[in-house]
């Protein structure tokens, strides 16, 4: 035989042999989106990272009719735990992408984790969807192409509050963590506050449980002010801040405001009636086919309503089948990313809409006041108006 025939022959067949042996795996693979959720079932604040897994898992299943199936690809999710630690998640990132061959990440709970994962995402070029972390800086100046947020961000959390509290002869002082979620947090109010006067902001480990000093320190800031006196808190995880009305804050004329939290943390809020707030979601609040589905679920499966992070968690599995089904099963992320870009989409909430320019979901908020009902554990946050998403100029803070 011709060397040359020989030679072409062998690597032909050399060809069709690694093609056969691979094929597989690429089958299965081309058969597959694999999405990483990386959340914290443990730590500070496990209680709203489970509640973001069961929404997620709940609304996949929603969304694809129970058949777990996009475009004729099968749905896998992978489940890690970042502990509420960001080098654990920056790492957790990275390996969900490379070893686990994630085409896509959603999470994760905290904002510090979130800030860390962020150039995770653009090293190896794929999508992370935000939920449930809530710093502005995550969609602001830390922010890059492949980022995309269905919760809200600080900004949306702030200047909801602020319609409840901003008034002219209001005097406010802020009690927050000393960390992104609590600096961004008051940040974004402050940025907010256009009428009322803010006079002190006061910072506490994220870790607190005796409140009391930092409590001292607002009085005194705020006792002798004239006119309605407002401690506005933002806080989340464990400890609870509220506690502050222990120390008589009627004496002072002092009262307080907040947003909405998850169901046991709002069982504080049973001894605030007619305190106001802005909230992300409350699951009696929603008017939608999307919402209606979720509570029937969540009630048939736990006997329980579906809670504050529950909503966030089925929101993100929205956007992800959304996303997948318009780009026909595409999950490459210049695909993804021209096709979220300005997409809208169905969630509890109502409809959300990435914003083109830094990929934040606007979106509505929900202005309440507290109702003790003897029928439920928590305060009951009733609506007193819908703050729709476009009511809120929402700054854009990255640079791009």
């Amino acid at each position: 035989m011709d060397r040359r025939i020989w030679v072409r022959c062998t690597a032909l067949t050399t060809a069709a042999l690694a093609c056969a042996l691979a094929s597989p795996l690429a089958l299965a693979q081309s058969k597959e989106i694999r999405i990483a959720h990386i959340y914290s079932k443990t730590g500070p604040l496990e209680a709203y990272g489970k509640q973001t897994a069961t929404g997620f898992m709940m609304g996949l299943d929603y969304a694809t009719g129970g058949t777990m199936m996009v475009a004729g690809k099968k749905l896998v999710v992978i489940e890690k735990d970042d502990q509420g630690k960001p080098d654990l998640g920056k790492s957790l990132l990275a390996t969900a992408y490379s070893d686990d061959k994630a085409d896509l990440a959603v999470g994760p709970t905290a904002s510090g984790v979130a800030l860390a994962m962020l150039p995770v995402a653009e090293e190896y070029k794929k999508i992370l969807l935000v939920e449930p972390a809530v710093a502005d800086s995550i969609t602001g100046e830390k922010w890059n192409k492949y980022i995309f947020r269905t919760g809200r961000n600080s900004s949306q959390d702030a200047i909801s509050n602020a319609v409840a509290v901003d008034k002219a002869g209001v005097t406010l002082a802020t009690l927050a963590q000393d960390n992104a979620f609590g600096r961004d947090g008051v940040k974004a109010f402050k940025d907010a506050i256009k009428k009322a006067k803010l006079v002190h902001e006061e910072y506490l480990p994220a870790a607190t449980t005796d409140f009391t000093a930092g409590a001292q320190r607002l009085i005194d800031k705020l006792k002798d002010q004239p006119g309605r006196k407002i401690i506005w808190i933002v806080w989340a995880g464990a400890g609870n801040p509220f506690k502050i009305v222990d120390l008589d804050l009627k004496r002072y004329g002092i009262e307080i405001a907040t947003g909405g939290n998850i169901l046991p943390a709002m069982a504080a809020y049973k001894n605030l009636p007619g305190m106001e707030g802005a909230a992300y979601y409350y699951f009696g609040i929603p008017k939608n086919a999307v919402n209606e589905a979720m509570v029937a679920r969540h009630y048939s499966q736990f006997k329980t309503p579906p809670d504050f992070f529950t909503a966030g968690g089925f929101s993100a599995a929205m956007a992800v089948v959304t996303a997948l089904t318009n780009s026909k099963g595409d999950a490459t992320a210049n695909t993804l990313i021209k096709t979220m870009e300005g997409m809208s989409f169905d969630t509890p909430k109502g409809k959300m809409t990435f914003r083109k320019e830094d990929h934040q979901a606007m979106q509505s908020m929900y202005h309440f006041k507290i109702k003790v009902d003897p029928a439920f554990a928590w305060g009951v946050p009733e609506l007193v108006r819908e703050i729709k998403a476009e009511e809120m100029q929402i700054p854009i803070r990255n640079k791009r």
